[in-house]
């Protein structure tokens, strides 16, 4: 998972980073993300149905079922996988209480269905805090750092007081507690720095050192058909934090 982190924040509407609207296709030399997203989610409702009470069948459906949204062709559909990953995995949630996976991919799907709720998303943001606290406090290490990365995302792009839960401190917290746990994970560093960035602040250079060091090692980490979109989202960010530094940034700058 790398590029529906990312996306999940365009629960609070259009206009704040990630539009509503699916990814464009890709290029044709590309995989193509959306029809290996419907491969994975036939996959996965297949093994679910087949034992609904296994709990890993639950939270890979649940995943596929939040990858699957991503590709929605609007807002009805959207919404009724999300309800589906939701069902299922509150229904796990009552029975394996200890499974991190649970709690994470359940506020996942919720973000899913917030985005097709306007100002109707934001009674779901807090349930979505408490649920990656939650599978924090289980693995914090689950999806390269995804609790705190989620956490971090959330109170960084929700309203703050009173309206809702947004809070620099704590975005800030999450997001290098991410970066810590996963310093190998390029969205980590990312969020990370399109943060400081927001937040004004001026002395990037290591920061993106440190990124520009890693990309090649991470390219060949995270490689092959399930990291195709992923990379398309981080190269685009990386690109555009370049143009803003003005400069190259170092060893493994470029952008193939």
């Amino acid at each position: 998972m790398g590029l529906g982190a990312l996306l999940l924040w365009a629960l609070l509407g259009p206009g704040r980073g990630v539009p509503a609207e699916p990814p464009p296709a890709p290029t044709p030399a590309v995989s193509d993300p959306a029809a290996r997203a419907e491969r994975l989610y036939q996959a996965a409702a297949a093994a679910c149905a087949r034992d609904p009470d296994n709990v890993t069948n639950a939270w890979q459906f649940c995943r596929a079922t939040f990858d699957r949204a991503e590709f929605a062709r609007n807002d009805a559909e959207r919404a009724a996988l999300a309800e589906h990953g939701i069902a299922v995995a509150r229904a796990a949630l009552v029975r394996h209480t200890n499974v991190a996976a649970v709690p994470y991919y359940l506020g996942m799907n919720l973000g899913q269905l917030a985005r097709t709720k306007s100002l109707g998303a934001l009674p779901l943001v807090r349930e979505m805090a408490d649920l990656f606290e939650r599978a924090r406090r289980l693995d914090e290490h689950f999806d390269e750092a995804g609790p705190d990365r989620n956490l971090g995302l959330l109170y960084l792009e929700a309203p703050g007081w009173p309206v809702s839960i947004g809070h620099r401190d704590r975005a800030r917290r999450h997001l290098e507690r991410a970066l810590e746990l996963a310093p190998h994970y390029p969205e980590n560093h990312l969020n990370l720095i399109e943060a400081r960035r927001r937040w004004g602040e001026k002395d990037l250079d290591p920061a993106l050192r440190r990124l520009a060091e890693l990309l090649p090692a991470a390219r060949q980490r995270y490689t092959g058909e399930a990291w195709s979109a992923a990379w398309e989202d981080w190269e685009r960010r990386w690109r555009a934090l370049q143009a803003k530094a003005g400069t190259d940034v170092g060893p493994g700058a470029a952008v193939p």
